[in-house]
C-alpha cells in the first residue's frame, strides 16, 4: 500500500529540481528591479498581466504605454533593460536546435495516434484538432488532461493543466476512469487542473490574460481552449461584422502563441467545421475548418477528425511543418483512455 502511494507521488508530484532546470526558459519580471526599475512600475506590469521579461518584449511599446502610469520615457527605459535580460535577436541555427530540445511531447494515450505526431502533442507550439461534433476531439482533450500530468520518462509533460471551457464540455467525472486506467490518483489529477467556463469572447480573452500569473509561478504544461471558435461564432454575426470578427481573434491566436512560448506549454485548441460549398462535386460532405485564414496561420500543427466505422475515428494531419502531409490512420476512441 505504502509503495502504491508513493508510485502516485511520484507520478502526480512535480519535482523541484526539474522546474529548477526550467528556470531558464523565462526571466521574471521581478529582476527588472535590478536594471534600476522601478517596483512600483514592475507591480503595474503584473497588474496588466505581464509576469516575465520574455513576455514583456512580446508587446509593442504602444501597448505598453497604454499600461496606466506608464509614460512613453518609463516604457523606453523598461524595454532597455528587459533587453539586457533576454536575447530576443538572432541566433545561430545551432542555437536553434539546441532551444528544440526543450520540446516536451506528451503521449495521446492512444500508440497509432502519437506516431502520427512524431510522438505527441508538442509544447512550444499549437496544435489545432477540427472536426464535426462526436469526432473525438473533446475527448483527446480530457486525455491530455491526465497524460500532461505523468513524468516525463512516461511520455507526460510532468505539469498542470489549464483548460478554457466555451461550450460546456468539460466533465469531471470523465477524468477519473482515465486517470484510473493510466495508474493515477483521480483526486490529485483533477487538483491539477485549472478549469474555467467563458461565456463571451472578451471573457476569454481574458481567461487568457490571468494564465500569465499561475504559469509564471506553477508548472503548467498544457492550456487547452475548448473551442477557441464557438463565442466569435456567437458574438459576432453578418458579413459586417466580420473583419471585426477575425481581427479579435487574431489578437487572442496571437496571445495563445506568446503564452505557448514564454512557459513552453502545449496549446491544443478545439474548432469546429462549416460547409464548403467550393469543396468540389466529388467530395459528399465538403467541410472545412472555421475562422478562415487567421487561425490557419496561427496553428503550428493542425488535425482533421472525423468519424469512422462504429468507435473508430480517422485522424489526418492537415497541415504541419515537420509531419507528413495527408497521412491518416483510424483509432478507437477507447484507445484515448489506455496506455
Amino acid at each position: 500500500m505504502a509503495r502504491r502511494a508513493e508510485e502516485q507521488s511520484q507520478l502526480l508530484l512535480v519535482e523541484r529540481e526539474d522546474i529548477d532546470e526550467e528556470e531558464d526558459l523565462f526571466e521574471s519580471i521581478d529582476k527588472l528591479t535590478s536594471q534600476g526599475i522601478n517596483a512600483g512600475d514592475v507591480k503595474k506590469l503584473q497588474d496588466a498581466g505581464i509576469y516575465t521579461c520574455n513576455g514583456l518584449m512580446m508587446h509593442t511599446k504602444k501597448n505598453l504605454t497604454g499600461i496606466k502610469g506608464l509614460s512613453e520615457a518609463k516604457v523606453d527605459k523598461i524595454c532597455e533593460a528587459a533587453e539586457k535580460l533576454v536575447n530576443f535577436g538572432y541566433i545561430t541555427g545551432s542555437d536553434a536546435l539546441l532551444k528544440r530540445k526543450a520540446v516536451v511531447r506528451i503521449t495521446t494515450g492512444s500508440q497509432a495516434l502519437d506516431e502520427l505526431l512524431g510522438g505527441g502533442i508538442e509544447t512550444l507550439s499549437i496544435t489545432e484538432a477540427f472536426g464535426e461534433f462526436r469526432s473525438g476531439k473533446t475527448q483527446l482533450a480530457h486525455t491530455l488532461c491526465v497524460s500532461t500530468q505523468l513524468p516525463t520518462q512516461m511520455r507526460g509533460g510532468n505539469g498542470k493543466v489549464a483548460y478554457i471551457d466555451t461550450e460546456g464540455t468539460f466533465r469531471p467525472d470523465r477524468i477519473i476512469p482515465i486517470a484510473e486506467r493510466f495508474g493515477m490518483d483521480p483526486g490529485a489529477v483533477l487538483d491539477n487542473i485549472i478549469y474555467a467556463r467563458a461565456y463571451t469572447y472578451e471573457h476569454q480573452y481574458n481567461l487568457l490574460l490571468g494564465l500569465a500569473a499561475k504559469m509564471a509561478e506553477e508548472p503548467f504544461r498544457l492550456l487547452i481552449v475548448d473551442s477557441v471558435i464557438a463565442l466569435f461564432r456567437v458574438d459576432f454575426t453578418g458579413r459586417g461584422e466580420l473583419a471585426d470578427r477575425q481581427q479579435k481573434l487574431a489578437q487572442m491566436l496571437s496571445r495563445l502563441i506568446k503564452i505557448a512560448e514564454e512557459f513552453n506549454v502545449a496549446v491544443y485548441m478545439t474548432n469546429q467545421v462549416i460547409a464548403d460549398p467550393g469543396g468540389g462535386v466529388f467530395i459528399s460532405d465538403p467541410k472545412k475548418p472555421a475562422g478562415g485564414h487567421v487561425l490557419a496561420h496561427a496553428a503550428t500543427i493542425r488535425l482533421m477528425f472525423r468519424k469512422g466505422k462504429g468507435e473508430q475515428r480517422v485522424c489526418k494531419v492537415f497541415d504541419a511543418p515537420n509531419l507528413p502531409e495527408a497521412e491518416a490512420i483510424s483509432f478507437s476512441l477507447s484507445l484515448f483512455i489506455s496506455v
